[in-house]
């Protein structure tokens, strides 16, 4: 392990600049920039009543100010900053500061201490020395990719990275973020390439959505594609046929660059899986009302959309028809309930596993349907129930908590399951890959030590306690068998 590797472990507190250079909100710009001048910096910190509230940059000088012909003498730094300030812990690993400016494509993070105040500043050019491998590099690359093959490199050594982040212990749910995250960036610098090639007549009414695990931003390296297309129903049908066309484009592109097809067709190239927002709504409502257990894989994978290009106000319009439909359908949300209790988690005697008996994965258990789908399916049916679609499982797991569905140490349990049985499948998979193989689900419990056969035995009782839960909330003792 190099020290690139060991840097992204380390606090930023290690890295970050203790000197802070501020202005007021109700500083002239030409003041701003005359001090930003002097001292040779690239921004200041914006405050108000002596607290922070943003950042003035010399991005912010050049776009909001001169290319638009404003006045620097008589404009307010608190009218042109860039707000909120982002900002990270002291404490934080390096890492977090660095996905947050992946994340938020800015140059330059606040650093604030454990009391919550201003504390350092943690610039892109303090990053330099760590960039041979890192998330800020692969989005520059992706930024000036300009083919397939660029793109294909890059999905490539997001492994790479995220092998090396793994190993010096960054926690699973934070590469999980950062997984999804630079997947999104490929597909919409994919998306970008394509429009420049051949669809810059490509029309505005239209959501390219995330569905399934990648939907709700917990992909690992066994990622196959899932994903659908919404469009307005004002469309012409030279446009529709202009998006069916787009639609065979991307997903050719994405399969070329690494990313498999969904071995059931849930992609925009399948007509099914591309249509108008009345022709989705009319959809969702037939699988609510006739809830067979195809209809029960549908919504599912559906319900937790994301866009990753296009017009998002497509994917809110779904989500408030899902929220308002499924609420207060109980016989549709039993249904969901029977299907996330589906998998008995493989708990042997004395503290064993039920592992297969033969075939290729002799010995070994699949973590997602060991645990993972219970988790992920109870969490979704108890978020509709009170009115919640989408969203990563844990950020549902702490609204369920807020709104009194589960208690605080049901969260705790469930969060900690949830990020080991990540942990573990993820761990599998990088080694599967170092070894040449190919990613999977399964993991051999006679491979981990003692004490992560414990701690995985801990998580699946709790797995098998939260079903018992979910049993009892939707009263499935009383649906016949």
């Amino acid at each position: 392990m190099n020290i690139e590797e060991h840097v992204y472990a380390r606090p930023v507190r290690e890295f970050c600049r203790r000197e802070l250079i501020l202005c007021s909100s109700d500083d002239f710009v030409q003041d701003a920039a005359a001090q930003m001048a002097q001292q040779g910096i690239s921004s200041v910190i914006v405050c108000a009543d002596g607290e922070p509230v943003g950042i003035f940059t010399d991005r912010d000088l050049r776009n909001k100010v001169v290319a638009v012909g404003g006045d620097a003498a008589t404009l307010r730094a608190g009218a042109i900053m860039s707000h909120p300030l982002v900002v990270v812990r002291d404490e934080d690993f390096l890492f977090e500061a660095v996905y947050q400016m992946s994340r938020q494509g800015i140059h330059r993070v606040g650093v604030v201490d454990t009391a919550g105040r201003l504390c350092g500043m943690l610039t892109e050019s303090d990053l330099i020395r760590v960039q041979t491998n890192s998330p800020q590099r692969l989005v520059r690359q992706l930024a000036s990719a300009g083919s397939i093959a660029d793109l294909k490199v890059i999905h490539h050594n997001i492994n790479e990275l995220t092998a090396s982040l793994h190993q010096v212990r960054v926690p699973t749910h934070d590469l999980m973020r950062l997984i999804s995250h630079l997947n999104d960036q490929i597909v919409q610098r994919l998306i970008d390439l394509l429009r420049q090639e051949k669809f810059s007549q490509l029309p505005a009414g239209f959501a390219f959505v995330a569905l399934g695990s990648e939907g709700r931003g917990e992909q690992t390296l066994k990622t196959d594609q899932d994903n659908a297309m919404i469009y307005a129903d004002d469309l012409s049908a030279a446009e529709v046929a202009c998006l069916a066309s787009f639609s065979e484009a991307l997903i050719a592109a994405l399969i070329e660059i690494g990313v498999p097809e969904c071995p059931g067709g849930i992609m925009a190239t399948n007509p099914f899986w591309r249509r108008s927002l009345t022709a989705w709504r009319e959809e969702i409502d037939q699988w609510i009302n006739l809830p067979d257990s195809e209809s029960i894989l549908h919504f599912c994978m559906f319900s937790d959309l994301r866009t990753l290009a296009g017009d998002p106000e497509l994917e809110q319009a779904i989500k408030a028809h899902i929220a308002a439909r499924t609420r207060q359908e109980t016989l549709f949300l039993t249904r969901l309930a029977v299907q996330a209790g589906k998998f008995v988690p493989p708990l042997g005697l004395f503290g064993g596993f039920k592992v297969a008996k033969g075939g290729e994965h002799r010995g070994e258990i699949d973590l997602k349907t060991a645990g993972l789908f219970a988790l992920t399916e109870g969490i979704r049916v108890l978020g509709l129930s009170i009115g919640l679609v989408g969203g990563g499982t844990p950020e549902k797991m702490a609204q369920l908590v807020a709104q009194g569905v589960l208690s605080h140490e049901q969260y705790q349990d469930l969060l900690a399951s949830f990020n080991l049985l990540c942990q573990l499948r993820l761990q599998g998979q990088l080694e599967a890959i170092t070894i040449g193989g190919d990613p999977s689900n399964y993991i051999a419990p006679r491979a981990l030590n003692r004490v992560e056969q414990g701690r995985l035995h801990v998580t699946l009782e709790v797995v098998k306690s939260f079903e018992t839960f979910i049993k009892a909330r939707f009263r499935l003792d009383l649906v016949p068998g």
